[in-house]
């Protein structure tokens, strides 16, 4: 039994099976996702999703699914299963399911009479290809194998719908077929291992329905296009590996390949293995660029998300290679001091006031993970002194350094930190003017600028900002710090402190270079702990507070007006570590161990293997969101290096 395992009462048990996703990918963008029982949910599912260029920058389902059928003595049993309106299952492949395993990589295993058959697939490393291997295991008689490919050739974020535009003709090619559906987008090419028959019948099939879309409110039935069908026959005790990519391969090479593939891949054996691998899938490589995906399925690179994840995928791996060059890839697009925060190129958006002051965070965290800071300033110094310069005389979105030493952002209807959800043109978390966080990161950043300079003799930057540590921690106590009520403010603003108890506080303590004392650390900390914590994270907002929103359910709107408002976030738990064991004994490490062995129940549930984007802020704490997100993966595995190495 593999380490995430389920069983015949769970696969068949649709509850159960369609809540449960797979995510795997290569390293240029591309992915195959779906539930464990292969039946599509959402319109990001597919078995391969890939990136296209020529047409936006966007990922594009080219291949959904594939609909098999096992022929015995002219009798077929349907493997698969697709919902339609009314909540009709059809076939009802689920009914033979007898196992899954996730090790070494995802398999099903069927049961139909005396026929037993599995299924196996992998995702290519290097290239945008899935292998399928299909096993007869056991067997009285051969059977046929029936294979329908069902083609989608649209984004991500949309739905296909039967037209008359479709390219319908196909190509032979050896052992298979291609076919493009539409100009402009790559071909799709599925061979297979061994001689086929393939059958010419072009269709389309109406009115699949995806659930999750439902739930989300968008629209939520497609229609997708099977060209055509494929036939083999198997005997026991003999497996076939298709291909499904975007190239033409050699069917000689299939079986091999599938199993060098699995050789090269970290085994899903235990919790650690699992985020390892998770880690890995975030990492994308184009045009000789290294970035990182901010969460699966739906999210591009984010910079904030970025800076953020980057420590905890890469230094606490010993990967200092792959961390200079996503910092490389991010500096070639600083303009004005500032980061992108979406996009890239002529569509990159610069909204965000912390995505540099995280720059900064990722490059401490470099030095304290690796021991090493002797060339920081050498390498890094001229883009800090950039953004601290930029900051201080004033730079895009009224980000400035007023004269008490603190950083103003902002204006009304501008969403610059990471709570910049906007509901009908208007943030839902209005926190323009001087943010809390934003601030301790601006503190934190200057005195690591300071620690470096210090370090290389630059005595010029140095005589430049010495001066404004001291001036900004009183500046920060007297506008942030409220003694009656015992912690900090969330922002302040021309109207007066907003006292709202949020987990931005947190920051102040966490962060390397604190711009308070132990006094209100500790007090921080104790609400923090009190109203915030949870086992799957911290709540964006108290439970206490009016605006409390304990459920991430609905439409966009519905669930955008929840997403900062007490939905729970578990990247945070990264800050809180941090911050507990800046302020406990270090040998007092329980506590964080912990909530950190607490996320391996989630290794077998949403996105298996991986952690979700978010949980709801009310017990029992449902994941939602993007199924497998950067930050909440990396900030795990920094918390187990701080539990193993502190």
């Amino acid at each position: 039994m593999s380490y995430i395992h389920f069983d015949k009462t769970q696969l068949v048990n649709l509850k159960f099976s369609l809540e449960r996703e797979m995510l795997r990918t290569n390293r240029a963008g591309s992915y195959a996702s779906s539930t464990i029982i292969f039946t599509n949910t959402r319109k990001y599912h597919g078995l391969l999703v890939v990136r296209q260029p020529l047409i936006d920058e966007n990922n594009h389902v080219l291949l959904s699914s594939l609909d098999e059928t096992i022929i015995e003595n002219d009798y077929e049993f349907h493997l698969s299963m697709r919902m339609f309106p009314g909540g009709i299952y059809e076939p009802k492949g689920h009914k033979y399911l007898r196992t899954f395993d996730s090790t070494p990589n995802p398999k099903i295993v069927y049961r139909l009479g005396r026929i037993i058959f599995s299924k196996e697939y992998i995702y290519s490393e290097k290239e945008n290809r899935i292998l399928i291997r299909y096993s007869l295991d056991d067997s009285a008689k051969k059977i046929t194998l029936r294979i329908k490919p069902f083609l989608a050739y649209r984004s991500v974020h949309s739905l296909a719908k039967a037209n008359l535009d479709v390219n319908k003709k196909f190509t032979e090619v050896k052992n298979g077929a291609l076919w493009q559906m539409y100009k402009g987008y790559d071909k799709v090419f599925l061979q297979f291992s061994k001689k086929v028959n393939y059958t010419h019948v072009p269709d389309w099939y109406y009115n699949i329905q995806y659930i999750r879309e439902m739930e989300r409110g968008y629209p939520d039935t497609e229609d997708l296009f099977v060209p055509g069908y494929f036939e083999v026959e198997m005997k026991k005790g003999e497996s076939v590996v298709i291909s499904a990519s975007t190239e033409e391969h050699n069917p000689a090479t299939f079986k091999r390949r599938f199993i060098t593939e699995i050789q090269h891949r970290t085994p899903r054996d235990n919790y650690e293995h699992c985020l390892y691998n998770a880690a890995d899938e975030f990492f994308v490589h184009i045009n000789k660029k290294t970035e990182v995906i901010a969460g699966y399925p739906w999210f591009n690179r984010w910079g904030r998300d970025t800076f953020i994840a980057l420590p905890g995928l890469t230094l606490v791996r010993n990967d200092t290679k792959k961390f200079k060059a996503v910092m490389s890839t991010m500096l070639g697009e600083m303009k004005d001091g500032l980061f992108p925060n979406i996009g890239q190129g002529k569509n990159a958006s610069y909204n965000s006031v912390d995505t540099s002051l995280w720059f900064f965070w990722a490059l401490q965290q470099y030095a304290l993970i690796t021991g090493q800071n002797g060339q920081l300033w050498k390498e890094y110094g001229k883009p800090m002194q950039s953004i601290l310069n930029k900051f201080a005389k004033g730079t895009l979105y009224n980000i400035t350094m007023h004269p008490n030493g603190l950083l103003w952002q902002g204006g009304k209807g501008m969403a610059l930190t990471w709570m910049d959800t906007v509901v009908d043109g208007k943030p839902v978390t209005g926190r323009h003017g001087y943010a809390v966080e934003v601030n301790a990161l601006w503190y934190n950043a200057i005195m690591f600028a300071l620690e470096l300079a210090e370090n290389a003799g630059d005595q010029r930057y140095i005589n430049k900002w010495e001066k404004w540590p001291e001036i900004i921690r009183n500046s920060f106590k007297d506008t942030f710090w409220d003694d009656q009520r015992g912690y900090l403010a969330d922002h302040v603003n021309e109207n007066g402190k907003n006292q709202d108890v949020r987990p931005n506080m947190l920051f102040a303590v966490s962060l390397p270079h604190s711009p308070v004392g132990p006094y209100i650390q500790a007090a921080v900390l104790q609400i923090v702990e009190q109203e915030l914590l949870t086992s799957r994270g911290l709540r964006s907002l108290s439970p206490k507070n009016h605006q409390y929103k304990g459920t991430y359910f609905g439409d966009q709107k519905q669930r955008d007006l929840a997403y900062h408002q007490g939905t729970v976030w578990p990247w945070l738990l990264g800050a809180y570590a941090d911050a507990y064991l800046r302020l406990h004994d270090k040998q007092d490490k329980d506590h964080i161990k912990s909530l950190y062995k607490n996320f391996e129940e989630v290794m077998s549930e949403a996105g298996i293997g991986t952690i979700s984007e978010i949980y709801d802020g009310d017990p029992p704490h449902v994941a939602r969101g993007a199924l497998s997100q950067a930050w909440n993966v990396s900030e795990l595995l920094r918390i187990k290096w701080m539990l193993d190495h502190l």
